[in-house]
């Protein structure tokens, strides 16, 4: 279960008793995996800069948390080949996200305990605020090139009266320059093949006989070529719509055909390299470079070396033990710049958390700061069960909000917070599954 639970109760002797029963309770009872959160001693301030703040920084935590999701969420956009491992890029400092959470360290010299609570929180803030702006940017940049992807990749799709011929037509297959003659492009049912060759020739004056070849076909129908004079062009189109044979609107320029295939490559080539940059492999001790290839979203050589590695024998196998390759692979730039500020945003996120225990801890429990942070990760079938014992255990905390809780219909007097969502003790829900 990704689902954890940032909990707090006062330090002192009675509630540390209680505290230990509670967890006692949880572990036997494999209600939920605990651990303490260690929170440092932070400056406190003023009680109105308190509670000003925790309104503030409840913002700012849902903010956080929308970011590294859309960070997340792009992750796995742009590792569209290999969404299967999306989740094992998720790191926090170089670690798994429940491996950071369990074992959180304020970080010190990005966020100085000394300086008030309130420029910590502008801190955050601001990195967060600073990431989802560049987000912005760069996903518009990718998105644009995608997009432009998309547009040419769905004129390769279709059937033959809506798709590009850049890739079927050749200028063997047109007469071209030519001052009285031109090459139509006509698109023919599969039903009406032989119709079309009985009549082509007849359908208008000058049609060259036996001009017509079909160059290719598709599940509807086929594409012909046929010649005539220029001056009977249209004639020829009403007569071939007459008969159901639609000409293509099409004439061949061997330039804006080659620009658009290296059109198509580049864009395809530029998304590809935003989530992976492949350099040579190459054999050390020859210098002769081997082709790369991607493959259920693996780098594999391909070509004749290919097929050395895979059938070679031992006699080969024994030459080639002297022989060095190396294959360097590096992500793409958009997709190192993701994970690098998932991580940053990820960490901003559990301070803001841990800022929000101690300033809710100080305004409930009151001064001097004293009381115990604490991560539990419920076990998913006793989620319920894991809050009753909570509730029993702290319930000395705050009667009233304990027996609203066990008695659901029971209104608290001046509280305007979900009954759901007030716990005598302090609590903040932390959700991995940043990819749902």
């Amino acid at each position: 279960m990704s689902e954890f639970w940032l909990i707090s109760a006062p330090g002192d002797k009675t509630n540390l008793q209680a505290w230990e029963r509670m967890n006692a309770v949880t572990s036997k009872s494999n209600l939920s995996s605990n651990s303490k959160f260690h929170i440092p001693d932070l400056k406190v301030g003023t009680l109105d800069a308190l509670v000003g703040l925790s309104d503030e920084l409840g913002k700012l935590d849902s903010f956080a948390e929308s970011v590294i999701k859309k960070i997340a969420q792009y992750i796995g956009e742009v590792m569209e080949d290999s969404k299967d491992k999306v989740q094992e890029n998720l790191l926090a400092n170089g670690v798994d996200l429940i491996s950071y959470l369990t074992r959180f360290e304020w970080d010190m010299a990005k966020y100085p305990i000394k300086q008030p609570l309130k420029n910590i929180a502008d801190a955050l803030a601001k990195q967060v605020t600073q990431i989802e702006t560049d987000l912005k940017t760069r996903s518009a940049a990718y998105n644009n090139i995608k997009g432009n992807l998309q547009s040419l990749e769905k004129k390769t799709v279709g059937n033959l009266l809506t798709r590009t011929l850049a890739d079927i037509v050749h200028k063997d297959d047109f007469v071209l320059n030519s001052e009285y003659l031109i090459t139509l492009l006509v698109v023919v049912p599969k039903s009406s093949y032989v119709q079309w060759q009985k009549t082509y020739e007849s359908l208008s004056d000058m049609v060259v006989p036996r001009s017509t070849k079909m160059i290719a076909e598709d599940a509807e129908g086929g594409l012909f070529t046929v010649t005539l004079f220029r001056k009977v062009m249209d004639d020829f189109k009403a007569k071939a719509r007459e008969n159901r044979f639609m000409v293509r609107e099409f004439y061949f320029d061997e330039k804006e055909l080659k620009c658009e295939k290296e059109e198509l490559m580049k864009l395809a080539s530029d998304k590809k390299q935003q989530y992976l940059m492949v350099r040579v492999m190459t054999s050390l001790a020859t210098g002769m470079p081997w082709h790369i290839s991607l493959r259920n979203g693996f780098m594999v050589p391909t070509g004749p070396c290919e097929l050395h590695l895979a059938q070679k024998t031992e006699a080969e196998d024994a030459s080639m033990r002297g022989l060095q390759y190396c294959c360097v692979f590096s992500q793409g730039p958009l997709l190192r710049w993701l994970k690098v500020n998932f991580s940053e945003a990820f960490v901003a996120w559990i301070h803001v958390k841990a800022l929000r225990v101690f300033v809710e801890s100080v305004l409930r429990y009151g001064l001097p700061v004293n009381f115990q942070a604490m991560l539990l990760q419920p076990n998913r079938k006793s989620v319920k069960r894991l809050r009753d014992v909570l509730n029993v255990v702290f319930k000395h905390l705050d009667e009233v909000a304990a027996a609203s809780i066990m008695d659901p219909g029971m209104d608290i007097p001046g509280l305007q917070l979900s009954n759901q969502e007030y716990y005598p003790y302090v609590y903040f829900k932390i959700d991995l599954s940043l990819l749902d």
